[in-house]
């Protein structure tokens, strides 16, 4: 299996950064090369690196990156609301498009917060060059997933749900109280694969590295969305997406039915799957998953 890592600058203003990319094939090979987008915001890209097995089964070639401000790319901790912000990912998405000379001929997959950026990117305007989309275990309006999120929080005892509540109003989430309760949560509407993969922990901590982030534009926690994103709404816009897309969600995670309902009304070409257990169905699902993500890649 053929990979290169490198770094593409990447101006914002004044400044330049870089973005970190690893691809596994040969995007100019003439197949159609598949670009992930990764989860957080603030993960890294590492818990979505299984997506290489599209190469190894259908020899579509994939591209993973870290956005900025995470994993192996630029951390920036000096910077506000006004800077995070959708359009800064999308640019740095069309960035590493054009450096790769793949921007006029790819597919887009994007993952939770990075089905997010994939609707956004693709409902913002035009993309002759994307070809297909799939948004798996994502929302199309954060106050959906804030809703979604407090539904599942329901489920457990009240005292659990006052337990967070009470560590986020006090500033003491890095209590292991805390840490244990969001845990268990996490095992239940996150991965139900137990224990987690390596992947997810890594990516997981690499979040943790650099918290900015997601505290700027998500907010404390899945329940306490307090970010810049809180009034991100794209259903409105949703019927400009014009390519073939697949919308992916589980039967226990924040990206429930009614979720993703938007996406499945309004997307003029839409295809839905459903998969058995949480958010991430290429650990929980796994052959289902890719055979899925495959067969829709390759469809005429």
């Amino acid at each position: 299996m053929t990979e290169v890592t490198g770094t593409v600058d990447f101006r914002v203003g004044k400044e330049t950064y870089k973005t970190w990319y690893k691809v596994v094939g040969d995007p100019t090979s003439g197949i159609r090369p598949l670009i992930t987008l990764h989860g957080g915001p603030g993960m890294s890209h590492v818990y979505m690196q299984s997506h290489a097995e599209i190469f190894t089964t259908y020899t579509i070639p994939i591209v993973f990156y870290d956005q900025l401000g995470t994993g192996k790319s630029t951390h920036i901790t000096d910077k506000g609301a006004d800077f995070w912000t959708p359009e800064l990912f999308i640019n740095e998405l069309d960035n590493l498009l054009a450096y790769l000379g793949i921007n006029d001929d790819f597919d887009l997959l994007g993952h939770s917060w990075g089905g997010m950026l994939a609707a956004d990117y693709a409902s913002a305007q035009q993309r002759p060059g994307l070809r297909r989309l799939i948004i798996a275990n994502a929302a199309p309006s954060l106050k959906l997933w804030e809703q979604s999120m407090h539904h599942w929080l329901s489920k457990f005892p009240e005292e659990f749900g006052e337990m967070l509540r009470g560590h986020e109003r006090d500033g003491t989430t890095s209590s292991e109280e805390y840490q244990r309760g969001m845990k268990e949560f996490y095992n239940k509407y996150t991965c139900q694969v137990i224990p987690w993969p390596a992947e997810l922990d890594q990516s997981f901590a690499d979040m943790d590295k650099n918290p900015t982030v997601y505290t700027t534009m998500f907010g404390t926690s899945e329940f306490n969305l307090t970010g810049s994103l809180i009034s991100w709404d794209i259903t409105d816009r949703l019927d400009r997406i014009s390519c073939p897309t697949l919308v992916c969600n589980g039967h226990e995670e924040g990206a429930q039915d009614f979720v993703v309902e938007p996406f499945i009304e309004k997307i003029p070409k839409v295809k839905w799957v459903k998969f058995k257990k949480s958010h991430i169905p290429f650990y929980e699902d796994k052959e289902y998953y890719f055979k899925t993500i495959g067969t829709f890649l390759l469809s005429a």
